[in-house]
This record gives C-alpha cells, sequence and structure tokens, in this order.
C-alpha cells in the first residue's frame, strides 16, 4: 500500500474528478486509517475496525469515480456491485456473499502479477536454456575406436550452444521454426443452473485433476515459442497455494468493496412484495459489512476489515429508511453536490482524461486537429446544465451526449476531411445543438 498522505490523496483524486471536496477528504482519512492501522501491534490492531462511507448524491456527480480511482491509486483489490442484483427472492442469502468471492478473486489476479514480475528474470533465463536444447540438441553420447573423445564432443557442443545463445539474444533466430510440446488442460462440461455459479468448491479445480492433460507438439518460430515457453516457466515458477494465501490476506486487510444503488433496498413499513426482498437483502448485507468469515473456493475470508463504500441517490426516501443496525455501520456521511455551470467547464479542461482531450485524440488519428476554443467549452458546459436542469439530471453523463450530438458530423467525415486544424466555437456549438435544446420534448430523447 502506497505511503500517501490525506493530503495527496485529494491531490491525485483531482486529477480526475471535479468538485466533490467533501468526499475526498472522507476517503482519504480512511485510506490513511487503514495505513495506520498496518503499523499498529497487538490486539489494537484487531479492534480498530474501518469506518465504512455511506456517499449520498445524485447520479453523475463522481460516487462510483472517487472509490474506483482510490482503488487503482493504492493498488488495493476493488469490486464494484449493485445492490439491485440481489432483490430476487430466493438468491439473495448466497448472492450476496458473492461479492466477497468476487473480492478474492482480482486480490488473486493482483498477487498474480506481482509474483509474475518477481520471477520474470529466472523465466526468461529457462526459457532460454530450452530454446537452446531445441536449436542446438546436445550430441548422442557414444564412442567408438574413430570418435573423439567424449570431453572434446562435450566441448565443441558448449561452443555451439555459446554461439546460437548469442544469435538468439540478438533476434538473428527469431524465424527459425521450433518443435515445442503444449499442454492443453481438459475442459469439462460447463454446469449451469442456479447455485452453481456461487459453488462453495472448486468445480472446474476438481475436474482437472481428474480428467488427464492432453499435450500436443505444435511447430512454431522462435520468437512465438518464447512466449509460450515463457507462459509456461512462470507458471512452474509461481507457487498458486501462495499466492491464494497472500490474496486472501490482501483482501482481508486492503479490500475494498462498493455496493451501488443502496437506496434501491430500502422499503417501506407494511410493505408487500418485492420491498419483502428488498428488506431480505439488508439483512444479508448486514453480517458481512458487520464482520463475518465467508467461505470461498481459495480458503475463508474474514471480512471484519474490508472498506464499504455504499451510494445512492436517494430521490424518494432517505438514509434513515435504511435498516437502523446497517445504518450504524456507515458511520461516515457524504453529500454529493449537484454539478453547477462552473463544475461542467472545469470537467471539460481539467481532468487528465477530459472529453475533448479523448476527442481531439481520436481526431489525430485521421490527420485532423481538432481545436476547442474557451467560448465553445463554456458553451457546451451551458447546454449540458440547462438540459440536466430541463430533463433527467443524469450529471457529468450529459457531457458524453452534448458532445456526440456536436461532434457527430466531424466524426463521420473525418477521413475524407482536408488534413490540419478544425476549430470548434460557441457558434458550431449553438448551430449543432439550436434545433434540439428550443424542443423540450426533443431534448429528453436525443440529448
Amino acid at each position: 500500500m502506497q505511503e500517501l498522505t490525506p493530503r495527496q490523496i485529494v491531490e491525485e483524486l483531482d486529477r480526475h474528478i471535479v468538485g466533490q471536496n467533501a468526499a475526498k477528504r472522507a476517503v482519504a482519512i480512511a485510506m490513511r486509517n487503514r495505513w495506520r492501522r498496518q503499523r499498529l501491534e497487538g490486539d489494537i490492531r484487531t479492534e480498530v475496525a474501518p469506518k465504512n462511507i455511506l456517499m449520498i448524491g445524485p447520479t453523475g456527480v463522481g460516487k462510483t469515480e472517487i472509490a474506483r480511482r482510490l482503488a487503482k491509486l493504492t493498488n488495493a483489490p476493488f469490486v464494484k456491485v449493485e445492490a439491485t442484483k440481489y432483490t430476487e427472492v430466493g438468491y439473495y442469502g448466497r448472492d450476496v456473499e458473492s461479492m466477497v468471492r468476487e473480492l478474492v478473486e482480482n486480490a488473486i489476479s493482483l498477487v498474480h502479477d506481482q509474483e509474475r514480475k518477481r520471477v520474470e528474470e529466472e523465466a526468461n533465463q529457462r526459457v532460454e536454456e530450452r530454446l537452446l536444447d531445441l536449436l542446438a540438441p546436445p550430441p548422442v553420447e557414444f564412442q567408438t575406436q574413430t570418435d573423439a573423445p567424449i570431453e572434446e564432443t562435450a566441448a565443441r557442443h558448449e561452443r555451439t550452444r555459446e554461439k546460437f545463445r548469442s544469435m538468439l539474444r540478438e533476434g538473428a533466430l527469431d524465424s527459425r521454426r521450433v518443435e515445442i510440446t503444449v499442454e492443453q488442460k481438459a475442459v469439462p462440461m460447463m454446469l449451469t443452473g442456479m447455485g452453481f455459479e456461487q459453488a462453495d468448491f472448486d468445480l472446474q479445480g476438481m475436474f482437472e485433476k481428474i480428467l488427464p492433460k492432453q499435450s500436443s507438439k505444435r511447430e512454431l518460430s522462435v520468437n512465438e515459442a518464447r512466449e509460450v515457453l515463457f507462459e509456461q516457466e512462470c507458471e512452474a515458477l509461481i507457487n498458486q497455494d501462495h499466492v491464494h494465501s497472500l490474496a486472501i490476506q490482501l483482501a482481508e486487510d486492503l479490500g475494498m468493496i462498493f455496493v451501488d444503488e443502496i437506496d434501491k433496498v430500502t422499503a417501506s413499513e407494511g410493505s408487500r412484495g418485492a420491498d419483502v426482498s428488498r428488506q431480505g437483502v439488508q439483512r444479508d448485507l448486514l453480517p458481512i459489512v458487520e464482520g463475518t468469515t465467508i467461505q470461498t473456493r481459495y480458503g475463508y475470508v474474514r471480512t471484519d476489515h474490508i472498506l464499504f463504500f455504499a451510494a445512492g441517490a436517494f430521490h424518494k426516501n432517505s438514509p434513515s429508511e435504511l435498516m437502523p443496525e446497517l445504518q450504524g455501520r456507515f458511520p461516515i456521511r457524504v453529500e454529493l453536490q449537484d454539478l453547477s455551470k462552473e463544475d461542467f467547464e472545469r470537467i471539460l479542461r481539467e481532468p487528465k482524461g477530459a472529453l475533448p482531450k479523448q476527442y481531439a485524440a481520436l481526431m489525430e488519428t485521421e490527420g485532423v486537429e481538432l481545436q476547442f476554443s474557451e467560448d465553445a467549452i463554456e458553451a457546451l458546459a451551458s447546454f449540458a446544465y440547462q438540459v440536466n436542469q430541463s430533463t433527467q439530471n443524469i450529471g457529468a453523463r450529459r457531457l458524453n451526449t452534448i458532445l456526440e450530438r456536436v461532434l457527430e458530423e466531424v466524426s463521420f467525415e473525418a477521413s475524407d476531411m482536408p488534413r490540419g486544424p478544425f476549430r470548434i466555437d460557441a457558434a458550431y456549438v449553438r448551430e449543432k445543438l439550436a434545433d434540439i435544446s428550443e424542443d423540450e420534448d426533443l431534448s429528453k430523447f436525443i440529448l
């Protein structure tokens, strides 16, 4: 885990997300507290629990993006799930636990990549030796009265091998063909249906142990064979049990789970039908957020120190309608604000991957240099803000719709346009959006 201070975390988030300072401060403090906990010893370390965060705000203001960028920044296991996925009656008991299983799979991927980098040098050395064995195989060891001594034959072979080694490293042998053995795992019939996708045992692994491995010989160029052999050597050098053990520990200590649309599983008193199912989802979420032990195919995982983010718009209800026990497990509440016209302008200008920069990079592949003037940025922001106010407010996602409409003709004609700069100004933006924005009914469907 990177040793970033809360201020540094906020600065990194500012590079991608505009505004929402309160939410950024809250998640920065939560992450720093995890770093602090790692440095505690004894019983107090076990007692320090993460402070889960409830984000309240309309769609498109940055709730998911903050959590996603945070996970990428800290290189921590992260999964995003929709609370509405678990509302079906009869599924919610085990399905809710599946979010922890997904987190472990994510952690295994992270640890495997780290282990792969660790063994990369040794794997390359092994690959080189195996390729030399194929290109310059050792001589058959027999001797007659007229043959040269075995020592002389071995020395001559070693000199030949070293010459091939130099040629191999220089790339002179990349096009030469070699024959290698490739193992293919037998693929069993896929079992589908209720419950199979959440099986606690490793059904795939069990079949792999029972069914025989199939080997086949393939003739490849040295360049292609190097990649295949490298994968084989990496798998041979990586201890999978060690990877699983590290991954479970990583998920328990640094894992983050983002539960979106939490407001969709609230239910009012006396409700029937689907609302009963939603209340059941909350009951099943509660032990996982509180801290419990989940069985996975790689071992048991404790959720006591997994950091949970919950997010919802809460348009038609409020956080107080959640179960009191669940409310208590999200002590930090942050309200994200609606985006203003100034926020839209900053979103178009400041982030590292701002939409105008993305479109400019795409058009550059066609030889068209797309240029946005300052008044064009202001006009785009103004249109996005107005449409959000007059129709459904979808936050920053409105900019995608606006820009696609404005640049539709350029995107279509770019391959036939003359190479060089193409300037987008406020007049061009108004020309492309005027008819649609004036007709409110039409803008509801198109923008």
